[in-house]
């Protein structure tokens, strides 16, 4: 296996150990991107299909950690997590926002006995009270810089936030915060603990995410080059999920007079025109068929099917891409743009 360590060679950082670990590894394998690991014990590894990209295996909570300090070039890991630990003035930039995986939102949550208090505005006026009876709001949080932005971006003032590593949601019972701020993605562990996020009170939408580090990235050829064979990959993967292709034969005059009935309905007629191709029929039935090729919005499956049976289109097929490539990588792009290249 290719050093890790080697200049030359594009560093990917993956979580282990966590929720995002195996989602994360589907996701990959999906993208053609599979990820080899000669055991679990070991904090190396390889994706054979892009030779010289190294793969190190961090607890997802360090990842954004790593890439700032360019011991990783590239990681996949929660937005959360990115936005807490970069600081403003950092190499750190989000290559790729949202990877179509671990969605959940970081809230404010307070118990649900507090009936009076049901919005950050409410808790900005209790917030006051409390300070005038001689202490702050408690926040308990693992996420000391997003949260202390939001409450002052909010007009809260009076508080102290209580950092913990343990179980948030047991805070308020334990007496040592009165409030937290964590994430959720159903809200059933809030309302199992008896807590309710506030209206008004997300303070981020997270997902799993891609960073890397614009000065590691912007020192070599080679790594950009295995960056960009990554990130065309991933982002063809994710933009195919939103297609379906489908096959229908019809009869027609003419390849323009099939195409023409498809034209009628351009939003069915795929994404730059149909593809239409005689068929050489077995049926000898003095009938001239067509093949014709549509990628359409999976939203529009059913109606696609509709208005090709209209048309006369029969023994329809349809298929999910595994890619769909458009004229230009569009991540690679605005990753060169955060480079100045």
């Amino acid at each position: 296996m290719k050093d890790v360590k080697d200049k030359e060679g594009l560093r990917l950082a993956l979580p282990t150990k966590g929720e995002l670990e195996e989602p994360t590894m589907g996701f990959l394998q999906a993208c053609g991107l599979k990820v080899e690991r000669p055991s679990a014990r070991q904090y190396a590894g390889t994706i054979p299909s892009l030779p010289g990209l190294g793969v190190l295996f961090l607890r997802a909570a360090d990842i954004a950690e790593k890439v700032i300090e360019g011991s990783a070039d590239l990681g996949i890991t929660g937005l959360d997590s990115v936005m807490e630990s970069a600081p403003e003035e950092s190499p750190l930039t989000i290559v790729m926002e949202d990877l179509g995986y671990g969605s959940c939102e970081l809230v404010l949550a307070a118990p649900d006995s507090w009936v009076d208090i049901s919005t950050v505005a409410d808790l900005a006026d209790l917030a006051v009270e409390m300070r005038g009876q001689g202490r702050d709001l408690r926040v308990a949080t693992k996420y000391p810089r997003l949260t202390r932005r939001f409450l002052l971006d909010k007009g809260l003032n009076y508080f102290t936030l209580v950092e913990a590593s343990g179980a948030m949601e047991a805070a308020p019972a334990a007496g040592y915060a009165d409030i937290i701020s964590d994430l959720t993605s159903s809200g059933v562990t809030l309302r199992e603990n008896r807590l309710k996020p506030l209206g008004g009170g997300r303070i981020l939408a997270s997902q799993a995410c891609l960073s890397g580090n614009k000065a590691c990235l912007g020192e070599s050829p080679a790594k950009r080059a295995l960056a960009r064979a990554l990130l065309e990959l991933m982002e063809a993967h994710l933009g195919a999920g939103h297609y379906f292709s489908v096959t229908a034969n019809i009869r027609g005059d003419s390849p323009e007079a099939v195409a023409a009935h498809l034209r009628r309905r351009p939003e069915l007629a795929g994404l730059q025109g149909p593809t239409v191709a005689p068929v050489f029929s077995r049926r000898g039935d003095g009938n001239t068929w067509y093949e014709v090729t549509v990628i359409i919005p999976k939203t529009m499956l059913t109606e696609a099917v509709d208005y090709l049976r209209l048309i006369g289109g029969s023994s329809i097929a349809v298929a999910a891409p595994a890619y769909v490539f458009e004229a230009e990588c569009r991540a690679y792009r605005r990753l060169l743009q955060e480079l100045g290249r």
